[in-house]
């Protein structure tokens, strides 16, 4: 959202999803997700940035074939508004403590996981660079405004293996 702060306090629906869609994340059966090695790597990874840093809160999340579904709620004390004073123009930076650095450093932890994964198992594969992302480079984000929106995000994230066979991106689906 243009002109929204994203180091400030909070709740995210955030959607990432695997370069070019492949589904290496696992798969569903009888409308449930079984995680792949990639996915077990994925899953704890993600469950790491939620331990290492004091001002990201999980609440819900699910990991499907291709992507990732996540509330992510980010609520950090009051900062000293006079180091972002400035008279320069605005140019965009990755601020400490934001959903954009937190997405960088989670992209970043995966890719070099799955490249020691894709080493220890002598995998016949490209590994994973700048230049050769694991996850598209961007991702969604959306503010969530209200209780409402929040019991409705949450309830499609926990039904989305329910849907995969209507899901958009379900490659399966793609005409």
């Amino acid at each position: 959202m243009s002109n929204w702060d994203y180091s400030g306090n909070g709740v995210y629906f955030l959607t990432i999803v695997t370069q070019k869609r492949v589904c290496n994340l696992g798969n569903i059966n009888n409308k449930k997700m079984f995680l792949s090695d990639f996915g077990k790597i994925i899953e704890n990874e993600f469950l790491k940035s939620f331990e290492i840093r004091n001002e990201l809160f999980l609440d819900e999340f699910i990991i499907m074939p291709n992507h990732l579904h996540t509330i992510v709620v980010l609520n950090k004390p009051e900062i000293d508004i006079g180091s972002h004073d400035s008279h320069e123009p605005q140019k965009f930076i990755r601020l400490p403590k934001s959903i954009s650095s937190f997405m960088a450093g989670f992209k970043s932890a995966v890719n070099t996981k799955i490249d020691d994964y894709i080493d220890d198992y002598h995998l016949d594969m490209a590994k994973y660079n700048r230049d050769n992302h694991f996850f598209q480079p961007n991702y969604h984000d959306y503010i969530i405004r209200n209780n409402t929106e929040f019991k409705h995000i949450k309830n499609y994230i926990i039904n989305n293996p329910i849907n995969w066979e209507n899901d958009k991106f379900n490659v399966e689906n793609v005409q």
